[in-house]
């Protein structure tokens, strides 16, 4: 508390859930949400060649969880203020494997890498060591949860994809609550 104030509330950033994404109307905060972070993307932006951009910010699910989580934001549905346990509820309706893949997401952001989602390479997650824009993502990962199994045939698929895209492809399953294993794969010609 600074003179009677909760300091804390005032540093964190609004956003609003609309449906299955959460948005950042306020361009400044959005521009230092993505500048501290690479968090979410500018809408209709593909690629931004910067973190000054005029257009709102919008997150993922796992990213918002991840910034609420953290006290960066206050997520709003309908003019009310989102618990932790509301949001997250919400989130397991949009995203399957949701407690896994935050689970992976948060480990890796807590080791400094820049996660951003990895759909447009056929994964969950493609992983940057700086950021967008400044190197291209080293690794994509696919988050199964424990019980499930690859076919042999998705993994050659992966496999193919992520050398096509010059990529390694790792595997991360999580064997014990709060346990994450990675597996990377290598791919080479005989």
């Amino acid at each position: 508390m600074v003179n009677g104030k909760d300091s804390s509330k005032k540093s964190r950033v609004r956003a609003d859930l609309i449906i299955n994404s959460v948005v950042v109307f306020n361009i400044e905060d959005g521009n230092a949400l993505y500048k501290n972070g690479f968090y979410g993307k500018p809408l209709g932006i593909r690629k931004p060649k910067n973190a000054e951009f005029n257009r709102p910010l919008e997150l993922s699910l796992i990213e918002a969880f991840y910034l609420l989580e953290e006290g960066k934001i206050e997520i709003f549905e309908d003019e009310k203020i989102l618990q932790l346990e509301e949001f997250k509820q919400i989130s397991l309706k949009f995203h399957k494997n949701f407690d896994s893949k935050y689970l992976v997401y948060k480990n890796l952001r807590k080791k400094g890498y820049v996660v951003r989602p990895g759909l447009k390479f056929g994964a969950d997650f493609a992983i940057y060591q700086h950021g967008p824009g400044i190197d291209h993502a080293p690794f994509i990962i696919q988050v199964l949860p424990n019980m499930n199994s690859i076919s042999a045939i998705e993994m050659v698929r992966a496999g193919r994809l992520a050398t096509s895209v010059r990529k390694k492809f790792i595997i991360a399953t999580i064997p014990l609550p709060d346990k994450i294993s990675y597996y990377m794969f290598t791919w080479f010609k005989p």
